[in-house]
């Protein structure tokens, strides 16, 4: 495998497609040297196959809003591949999805599934709609719509979306009510992020949050530090950054800075239970800034147009978007001294901050492991909704824990290095692929 001549070929059939050709050149340059050792996956032309997705299904969505307009948005599914498990990836509600967004995501949902040693594929999917400023009834009228479009291309052994950015157990629950009445096939889980009282897990919506802390736990403990007592800063206040607040806090941390895209928040003695309760009330407020939490909690600053990654810290944990942190944030946070930056979003980092914290020598983690929690007591979800069983917390959390600690373990036997450093980009990449690679291999060529 030549990575520069593959990212040629694919630069000239998706052109423009940045987020999606910047996910496959991360993948394969970590990869390279360990494929290149197997001609098994050469002649099956296995990374051809990879970096192209099953199918993908685009389609109208048209809803009418609360004044009697008709709006139409762009609906997808970015069904990526299967070759471990039915197809599974979270709906994402934003005015910037498009196809080159949802591919690299899909893209990295395969190798993130399949570090969670459950059998699960990878896909994505999601729409244009922006759920900002809507009433309940309008996303509930849009969320209907889409799933009239979508439903007759899911299901439990073929395609389980869950949550993701702008979908929580709100819009979960209308789809899920559209899918039933559609397919009349009734809490099947053919979605997960449902409700607690209709085959929710619970833990669900903390569980990407929580998974990260314990998989940063795992990585202080081997390199000799501590979490309790460091200076956390996070960006983003949804579900993600709240379980990742919650669970730090928890732990003994201190989260002493939260971002949003107004700016950032600073928080000197470090939140509170209250403050964290809050950022739940800030969300659903659909309001996405941060601004009111300077207000109501005395000793706090609000700094606008500013990003967590301003805030001296000793941890960076990029908790909103794709790309969030750049070189310029990553020169800042080396500057003040940073020690650790672990991707809580999907590719939360540019190329350029990697490399800053990879050549600084800073413990760094990316996306597909970090964040895996999320994705995993999804996966347990499915598994509790075709037992017809229900798990308790401190089951669920268990097997969280469990998971992490086996991502963990993967990322160290494939990403250690000659002088015993380890490098977790190049380990969940190689340990990621070579399941699925051989699972691909060893069922043909389809």
């Amino acid at each position: 495998m030549n990575v520069n001549n593959l990212m040629a070929e694919l630069e000239r059939k998706h052109p423009g497609e940045n987020e999606y050709l910047q996910a496959v050149r991360e993948v394969l340059e970590s990869i390279e040297e360990v494929y290149n050792q197997h001609p098994e996956f050469e002649k099956a032309k296995i990374v051809e196959r990879l970096v192209e997705p099953d199918r993908i299904f685009t389609f109208r969505v048209t809803w009418v809003d609360d004044k009697g307009e008709v709006q139409t948005n762009l609906g997808y599914r970015v069904q990526f591949n299967s070759a471990i498990g039915p197809y599974k990836g979270g709906l994402r509600f934003h005015k910037a999805v498009n196809p080159s967004m949802l591919k690299f995501l899909g893209f990295e949902q395969t190798f993130k599934n399949a570090l969670t040693t459950l059998p699960m594929g990878g896909a994505k999917g999601g729409s244009d709609f922006d759920p900002t400023g809507k009433s309940n009834a309008e996303i509930m009228r849009f969320c209907q719509a889409f799933m009239l479009e979508l439903w007759h291309n899911i299901g439990v052994d073929t395609d389980v979306p869950a949550g993701d950015v702008g979908v929580g157990g709100r819009e979960i629950g209308f789809l899920n009510g559209m899918y039933q009445k559609l397919a009349r096939k009734y809490h099947t889980g053919v979605l997960t992020g449902k409700g607690e009282t209709w085959g929710g897990s619970i833990l669900r919506p903390e569980a990407t949050g929580f998974g990260a802390l314990y998989f940063v736990q795992h990585m202080l403990h081997l390199a000799g530090k501590k979490l309790e007592g460091a200076k956390i800063a996070i960006s983003g206040f949804g579900n993600v950054a709240w379980g990742a607040s919650k669970k730090a806090t928890e732990l003994g941390a201190k989260v002493i800075a939260i971002s949003g895209p107004d700016g950032v928040v600073t928080i000197p003695n470090g939140m509170n239970e209250e403050m964290i309760d809050y950022m739940l009330e800030l969300r659903a407020s659909n309001r996405n800034i941060v601004a009111p939490f300077a207000e109501k909690f005395a000793g706090t600053t609000f700094t606008p147009g500013k990003k967590a990654w301003s805030v001296k810290c000793d941890i960076a944990l990029p908790c909103a978007f794709q790309n969030e942190l750049n070189g310029d944030d990553a020169a800042e946070l080396l500057k003040n001294g940073t020690w650790c930056c672990a991707e809580v979003s999907n590719m939360g980092c540019t190329p350029e901050a990697i490399h800053a914290f990879q050549k600084a020598g800073i413990l760094f983690a990316p996306g597909k492991a970090v964040n895996a929690g999320g994705v995993a007591t999804s996966g347990l979800e499915m598994t509790q909704n075709c037992m017809h069983i229900s798990w308790s917390g401190k089951e669920v959390d268990e097997k969280l824990h469990f998971i992490m600690a086996s991502i963990h373990d993967a990322c160290v036997k494939f990403g250690k290095q000659k002088d015993g450093h380890i490098d977790y980009v190049k380990g969940a990449n190689i340990a990621g692929f070579m399941k699925v690679a051989q699972a691909m291999l060893e069922q043909g060529v389809l």
